[in-house]
């Protein structure tokens, strides 16, 4: 069998994006189970709830959805256990260091297959006021606005 390549997003996290400042962003293994990655595999994972934390030393993402696998038997997994994040010990120390910081959080953006193993983009973040929503909502809006108003005069 021939070895995968490239990169296939299995899911990805686009309310992170408008929840919070992201600063920095590292891509970390995953430590899963058979029955996980065949889930990811089929295309199934949520990451709305998801974050990471550190315990100790190591670094584990919690609250991220993967449903049991349909084939599997009674060794399957727990939708939303506890599952470890493989970083290098400078990343793990520099992230740590970092997360110390007043309302720094570690959020997962996106799960997917890069030659054939699982990995996850995680980000450190700073979470967004109210208005810092609408704001960019509004940015994001005039810009469209512009787009179509540019595309619409070169069509005639």
């Amino acid at each position: 069998m021939a070895k995968e390549r490239g990169r296939k997003v299995v899911a990805s996290n686009r309310k992170a994006r408008h929840d919070y400042h992201i600063e920095d962003t590292f891509e970390a293994g995953l430590s899963l189970m058979g029955t996980e990655v065949k889930a990811l595999r089929a295309g199934r994972c949520s990451l709305v709830d998801g974050f990471a934390q550190f315990s100790g030393d190591e670094l584990w993402l919690e609250g991220v959805h993967i449903p049991e696998y349909t084939q599997g038997t009674w060794t399957n997994h727990a939708p939303r256990r506890r599952r470890k994040l493989l970083l290098h010990r400078e990343e793990l120390d520099k992230i740590a260091s970092k997360t110390r910081e007043k309302g720094k959080t570690i959020v997962p953006l996106a799960v997917y297959f890069k030659d054939g193993r699982a990995k996850v983009e995680i980000a450190l973040a700073t979470g967004k006021k109210h208005y810092d929503k609408r704001h960019a909502l509004r940015e994001r809006q005039d810009r469209l606005e512009a787009e179509r108003a540019i595309h619409s005069k070169s069509d005639r």
